[in-house]
């Protein structure tokens, strides 16, 4: 390993936190100066192209497969890396933020893989920032245990060869870090993430016989994809580690990416582990991109656009088969339901609803999928032992039945669904109930039986805008605008203050998230991100 020189790097506005200093050493903040150094201009220069392409979509309402590109799809030699032991079998992964109860319960979970989220499931407080961090080094030393201060329950790890493999996800790049800042500037979140995780773990995870895996989100070109590259061949140039020591899983969230698929796996092809299919980022980032583009892109409520909708249904099968054509692992989408501790008869329909989402992916060709709670693993495994057997996948099937024409995968219209005025009211609903749990450093919130991260609020703020700006009529003939939306949304804060009381009420920070929904919502200008509005609003 190089000798590092002191770091530039400055910590501001953070309150020191326990064992901080376990992670920001001289020389891994030096690391990530150097990363920022050499990377963030290229970030800067993408997220500029991410809005010219934004432009374009605007001036012409479609999206095509790249025709610079043809030559990658065309060409049927190449392959990605063959997966290592520890990512071959992904039948079922569990996702949540690394908090320490979570670490624990995650691990244990009996998932083959944990998603250990600093993303969307994770509000970027600094004590979540640095304390996530602690919370990995201490699972991969078995220092780590935990009691619950309200049950007394204690928590501890299971046995080595029972515990997930973990797949990290660091924040999407348009986020920034504020409280490490270079020149004056705040370093992009992502390379904060990043850098401290795998400076510290990459080399002791190659020891337990696994080795630094990431699930890589918010991706939007495979320019994008090769920034990634050239950061994990530098990173393990620098420790000193093998040259595809690193495995990324790339989760294609937004409709661009869906039409470069094979190219993202081309960039990545040396540390490429698969692709996710998600959800509610997708459809958000439909939104987000065809706003412009008149009735045929109003999307439904959200629960009605399911994963058989057609233009849904055509995403994931190219995914299935852009996959197994080049070695790839294709992981499906989120079961986020939370079981009751109250109701059997909410738990039975819901986890007959979580067999047949699994099925179905199962059925397709999907390799493995997410779901949010313990509770649902030996459902979601259930599943897919039913068609992998002994197999740690189903990468032989190649799915060559599936032919989709780039005008499948925006088809909005081909969904019989319209929106609904109960639609809005829950927008508005989980809207307030999920950015209130943010702003105080919570981003995994049950709300409603469903575990809900930052997707959830994006897609419900971008429903309210599209459906107002298009001027939607509801079932009930109420139009869709911004006094209907403000009606709504004070109805649902008198509902809360009388529901949970006005101590609790004041304590929290309800009137500020009402705001918040209320202005991204309503905004001519449509935000980027609601995260970056609210980055500005959190506390700590």
């Amino acid at each position: 390993m190089s000798a590092p020189a002191p770091s530039p790097l400055a910590v501001v506005d953070a309150e020191p936190l326990p064992r901080q200093e376990e992670v920001l050493t001289e020389a891994a903040l030096a690391f990530v100066a150097e990363l920022h150094r050499r990377f963030t201009p290229r970030r800067d220069e993408l997220l500029a192209r991410r809005a010219e392409r934004r432009a374009e979509i605007a001036r012409t309402s479609t999206l095509d497969f790249l025709p610079e590109t043809a030559a990658i799809r065309a060409d049927d030699s190449w392959k990605v890396a063959p997966a290592p032991a520890a990512l071959n079998d992904r039948r079922v992964e569990i996702t949540g933020p690394t908090d320490r109860k979570m670490t624990i319960n995650a691990l244990n979970s009996g998932a083959r893989v944990w998603l250990a989220d600093f993303e969307d499931a994770s509000a970027p407080t600094w004590e979540n920032v640095i304390l996530g961090q602690v919370n990995l080094i201490d699972a991969y030393q078995r220092n780590i245990d935990f009691t619950d201060p309200r049950s007394g329950k204690s928590y501890a790890l299971k046995s080595a060869d029972k515990l997930a493999t973990v797949v990290m996800r660091p924040r999407g790049w348009h986020l920034e870090e504020r409280h490490l800042t270079f020149d004056g500037r705040p370093v992009p979140g992502a390379l904060v993430d990043f850098g401290l995780y795998f400076f510290h773990n990459a080399q002791r995870l190659i020891d337990l016989g696994k080795g630094p895996y990431f699930y890589l989100p918010k991706t939007e070109s495979h320019l994008e994809a090769r920034l990634w590259n050239d950061i994990f061949v530098f990173a393990q140039d620098y420790v000193g580690i093998p040259q595809g020591t690193v495995r990324a899983t790339v989760l294609i969230e937004t409709i661009t990416a869906a039409y470069e698929m094979e190219e993202i796996l081309y960039e990545l092809r040396d540390h490429a582990a698969g692709l996710n299919a998600g959800r509610w980022d997708y459809l958000f980032s439909i939104v987000k991109n065809f706003r412009d583009g008149g009735a045929k892109f109003v999307l439904p409520d959200r629960n009605a656009v399911t994963m058989t909708a057609p233009f849904m249904r055509a995403y994931t099968e190219l995914l299935v088969r852009t996959c197994h054509k080049r070695g790839a692992h294709a992981i499906g989408g989120m079961a986020a339901f939370i079981p009751s501790r109250k109701d059997a008869e909410v738990n039975k329909v819901a986890f007959e609803k979580v067999k047949a989402d699994k099925d179905r992916e199962a059925g397709d060709g999907f390799d493995g999928s997410w779901v949010a709670h313990p509770d649902l693993v030996p459902i979601a495994m259930a599943s897919f032992d039913a068609v992998l057997g002994d197999k740690p996948n189903q990468k032989d099937r190649l799915r060559e039945d599936v032919s989709v024409a780039p005008g499948d995968l925006i088809a909005i219209d081909s969904l019989d669904a319209k929106p609904t005025y109960d639609g809005l009211v829950s927008a508005v609903q989980v809207g307030i109930r999920y950015i209130e749990a943010w702003l105080r450093g919570l981003g995994a919130v049950a709300i409603f039986n469903l575990m809900e991260d930052a997707a959830t609020a994006e897609i419900s703020r971008s429903q309210i805008w599209q459906w107002i700006n298009a001027g939607v009529v509801f079932e009930n003939g109420k139009t869709a605008t911004p006094e209907l939306a403000r009606q709504v949304a004070a109805e649902e804060l008198a509902a809360i203050r009388a529901e949970i009381g006005e101590e609790a009420f004041a304590a929290g920070k309800w009137q500020q998230a009402h705001d918040l929904l209320l202005h991204v919502s309503l905004d001519a200008d449509y935000a980027d991100f609601l995260t970056l509005p609210a980055y500005e609003q959190l506390v700590g």
